[in-house]
């Protein structure tokens, strides 16, 4: 029998906020199949994350196939905006988000992981912000443009370098896109349909260098649109879902555990010659080149 088997790994996932996003059905999907946790959040969220967790929030959740809770080794507060410390603005440094928080930048999250666990099997990558996201192209400020590029597309970078010492030979990382990295997606600006392609053509070059260097796979996951805390601030999530599901060749909402389920096999051994990969995880609304609940196609669907 074929299963995937992750017993012994351990698995960093970076971007894990609440209970809602793909960062957290990769991890609990990963946990099902017996590889241990670690969690690197968003250091102004760490404190509202460690609540909700030790209250209960997330209990049912948490919930297993074997009845028990998903449980993580260690939790670090991560920003991956800096890469190291002497990048964090002052103004940073003094938020009253950051003041109590140490060491959330890149290199010294992958120096505290390498110091606490040594080596690492899985890395992933469910982080993206765009502080401009709603607005328009045309009328995206250079900051914003670059600030989406920096938090959504050159984190990976900066991730992967780093961690990818202290990742095991044979191991394997994941990230996140989106169908607007290759088709206009109106309503999705700010440059990140722009971050989105640019980690596309980053998964195929580091593929290359990654598995040259270290024996390490990358993949990304182009995952459909997903009612998460993050989607919502996009402003029309429930619009892209709806629209998902009246022209995607699978009519139906897609769960996040489908891409948990996803990425379990990219990052484990039974997909150990898949690398420099997008996978579509969209109910195939990316193979579609019309919308066919358009009145232009009405009755022809």
């Amino acid at each position: 029998m074929v299963s995937i088997d992750l017993k012994g790994k351990k698995a960093f996932i970076a971007g894990i906020g609440d209970d809602q996003g793909y960062g957290w059905a990769i991890a609990k999907t990963l946990a099902e199949a017996g590889a241990e946790i670690l969690i690197g959040t968003w250091t102004p969220l760490v404190k509202i994350f460690t609540t909700s967790w030790s209250t209960g929030k997330f209990d049912e959740s948490r919930k297993l196939s074997n009845g028990k809770l998903m449980e993580y080794t260690k939790l670090y507060a991560l920003d991956a905006s800096y890469d190291r410390p002497e990048d964090v603005p002052q103004e940073i440094k003094e938020n009253k988000r950051y003041i109590e928080a140490q060491g959330y930048t890149i290199s010294e999250v992958a120096e505290a992981v390498a110091k606490d666990f040594g080596k690492i099997d899985i890395l992933v990558h469910a982080l993206a912000n765009g502080p401009e996201v709603k607005k328009p192209l045309l009328e995206t400020s250079r900051a914003g443009y670059l600030a989406a590029l920096s938090a959504s597309s050159y984190s990976f970078v900066s991730l992967l370098a780093h961690f990818g010492p202290i990742i095991q030979k044979g191991g394997s990382t994941v990230s996140l896109t989106y169908m607007a990295s290759e088709k206009a997606v109106p309503g999705y600006g700010g440059g990140m349909s722009s971050a989105k392609a640019a980690l596309e053509s980053d998964t195929r070059t580091l593929a290359w260098e990654a598995g040259r260097k270290w024996g390490v796979r990358v993949n990304v996951i182009s995952a459909g649109p997903l009612r998460s805390r993050a989607a919502k601030a996009i402003g029309f999530i429930d619009n892209m879902i709806e629209y998902s599901k009246a022209n995607a060749p699978l009519a139906k909402e897609l769960e996040a555990e489908e891409v948990g389920k996803a990425a379990a096999f990219l990052l484990s051994p039974l997909a150990s010659a898949i690398t420099g990969t997008t996978v579509y995880v969209d109910n195939g609304l990316h193979a579609m080149g019309v919308a066919v609940d358009s009145p232009a196609f009405k009755g022809e669907a």
